[in-house]
């Protein structure tokens, strides 16, 4: 066992000189902050060794705790009714289960829907004493809640959540220097297309675009200058399927940090930090949240590290999710697991009726027993999801079915509960060049649907009836 740290004799210390009177305050105030943690009546929360540890106490009594405590199998002398327990390791429960019973330790009164701090800055202790929230932008109550629980999901070591997806994935890119490279894949969302393609190399960073399902492709384009591995698998809109295990392997072994999109995933279906992945972005905005009321971003990080060096870009540049956002995405994220479950079967049904129209041409879907990746994605993935793209060799008959289906929204974006439908050449991925989409085999007549929750056999007669009723 390794003797508790300074910080952690001094919040004893602290504890020890304060008085909790009949209505548990301590002196006069509720909650005591120390380290970004409460300390409150009945229950301390503090940090130890990447473990919570919980002190319980009894009201209207001095405190005399121990000095003694020690962290990894706590040991404590301690005096009246205090009495530190340490969290054990449980298996982890289910993803459903765990949006349902997250232990919130940013809030003092344990309610059950978490508390809105909307508010832009915080009274401090003193003219020279800082509390555990001074500024919004640097941290908020609301925001540590949901960072919390999306660490939990993740299973990473820090997650931070961001203004967008793309302010997410922008901040990433901070961590790449000129000249460095980062090497991608060449079929990915548009607005990260854009990003790597018109931005990020005003910075003197190279960007190296491969088809990422080919591994001698990537192995060949990751050098000792490059810093970054960026992926999606599956890929937006085309759903190819990259080896993420194996890809981490060749990108750690030259000194390369690997960025998983799995926005089209979510937490439910996938989580590439157990497959070697360094960070995880997912854009909040869809089947996290899950409503299309907010936009939002989410990096999940593992190593500590890494995480304080995002989260100084994060605060550095002004990034951070507001308290309200938050508040709406964790009111969205408790029904993430069944949406995404039934969101997926209604997706499955469609893609096998799609597959067997004679007006469609081919249909992108990870799901189907015919897809070339499909045995490499369910290694790495627990379900196909429910966004999928499919061909009709026309752009006149694809404009009819985008046009007239009446379930089905015509709008950019996924993961919704509302069913949605695009043309992405026209709409999400707009802005690559026609040529460049022309050559990456993203066509004009690709239709992209991301599929709800409402009753599938409403959903498939009407697309039925959009493609019965289209130009020939």
């Amino acid at each position: 066992m390794v003797a508790a740290t300074t910080s952690l004799r001094s919040f004893f210390a602290t504890l020890q000189t304060n008085q909790i009177d009949q209505t548990g305050f301590l002196n006069g105030h509720l909650p005591l902050f120390y380290e970004h943690k409460t300390a409150v009546l009945r229950k301390v929360n503090f940090p130890v060794g990447g473990q919570i540890l919980k002190l319980k106490y009894s009201r209207d009594k001095e405190m005399d705790v121990c000095m003694s405590a020690l962290v990894d199998g706590v040991d404590a002398a301690c005096t009246n009714d205090e009495e530190i327990i340490q969290t054990s390791h449980q298996v982890e429960p289910s993803v459903s289960t765990m949006l349902m019973n997250f232990s919130n330790d940013f809030d003092p009164y344990e309610a059950l829907s978490t508390p809105l701090y909307q508010t832009a800055t915080f009274k401090q202790p003193s003219a020279t004493e800082g509390g555990a929230y001074d500024y919004t932008r640097s941290g908020n109550p609301t925001r540590d809640a949901l960072e919390s629980l999306l660490a939990k999901l993740d299973k990473a070591d820090r997650a931070l959540c961001f203004t967008s997806g793309m302010a997410a994935l922008a901040a990433v890119t901070r961590l790449v220097g000129t000249g460095d490279e980062i090497v991608s894949g060449d079929d990915m969302y548009g607005g990260s297309d854009r990003l790597l393609s018109q931005v990020v190399p005003k910075s003197g960073i190279v960007v190296k675009r491969v088809d990422t399902t080919n591994l001698e492709d990537v192995a060949s384009a990751i050098t000792p200058r490059t810093k970054l591995v960026w992926l999606e698998s599956p890929t937006n809109p085309r759903q190819q399927i990259s080896d993420l295990r194996k890809i981490a392997e060749l990108a750690h072994t030259r000194g390369a940090l690997i960025l998983v999109d799995n926005s089209i995933m979510s937490p439910v279906l996938s989580q590439p930090l157990e497959l070697g992945a360094d960070i995880v972005m997912h854009s909040a905005t869809k089947f996290i949240a899950g409503h299309s009321d907010l936009m939002a971003g989410v990096l999940a990080i593992k190593g500590e590290s890494l995480a304080k060096e995002l989260y100084f870009i994060q605060n550095a540049e002004g990034s951070g999710l507001a308290p309200f956002d938050c508040w709406l995405c964790l009111r969205g994220i408790k029904t993430m697991a069944l949406r995404v479950e039934k969101q997926q079967e209604n997706a499955q049904k469609i893609a096998k009726f799609l597959r067997s129209h004679p007006r469609v041409k081919k249909v992108f879907y990870a799901g189907l027993p015919d897809h070339p990746g499909r045995s490499l994605h369910y290694s790495q993935a627990k379900g196909a999801g429910s966004v999928l793209s499919f061909l009709t060799g026309s752009l006149a008959l694809s404009k009819h079915v985008v046009q007239t289906t009446k379930y089905f929204s015509i709008t950019v974006s996924f993961g919704s509960v509302k069913s949605l439908i695009s043309l992405p050449c026209f709409m999400s991925h707009a802005s690559i060049p026609a040529a460049v989409r022309e050559a990456r085999g993203l066509t004009e007549d690709l239709i992209r649907i991301s599929v709800g929750i409402e009753d599938v056999d409403d959903l498939i007669a009407d697309l039925e009836q959009a493609l019965r009723t289209g130009p020939a």
